[in-house]
């Protein structure tokens, strides 16, 4: 039985696999965790808005009066994004009621806040103001009850 000969390679040759798988996995992996990144930042801006509504409007319906419940909320908005390391400024916050004039927290009234923010893309410069274009909005919004036994309004 014959040994089988394969064709060697020339010495200039050498190492070129190696460089090549090199070559192509950075090609191919920088875009890969640039992607996973972006899709953490979106991530954590839907949970940011989702939590900052419902802790929003948990804390207003539970307030003294409709000012106290509109600063109340705004803190809870504020806290929200810092524990997800959003800026308060890239947000807004509407409380609307179906009360009229009998006031938000009156009993067995309907509260629903909206929170809308805006998530900028990660390592975004912010030459020639990328970062505001280069930004996703998110909104979200969260519905809660006066309780008829709470004696806020």
């Amino acid at each position: 039985m014959r040994p089988l000969n394969f064709p060697t390679s020339s010495w200039s040759e050498r190492g070129s696999a190696s460089l090549e798988f090199l070559t192509v996995g950075m090609i191919l992996l920088v875009p890969l965790v640039y992607l996973v990144l972006v899709m953490s930042a979106l991530q954590a801006g839907a949970l940011a808005a989702e939590g900052a509504a419902k802790q929003a409007v948990r804390v207003f319906v539970q307030a003294e009066s409709d000012a106290a419940g509109q600063s109340a909320a705004a803190r809870a908005l504020a806290v929200t994004l810092d524990d997800y390391g959003l800026a308060e400024s890239e947000s807004e916050l509407v409380i609307d009621c179906s009360a009229g004039a009998r006031g938000c927290l009156a009993r067995g009234e309907t509260v629903t806040v909206h929170v809308r923010i805006s998530v900028g893309l990660p390592f975004v410069p912010d030459v020639l103001e990328l970062q505001n274009r280069a930004s996703v909005p998110m909104e979200a919004a969260s519905t809660q009850r006066v309780s008829k036994f709470w004696g806020g309004g």
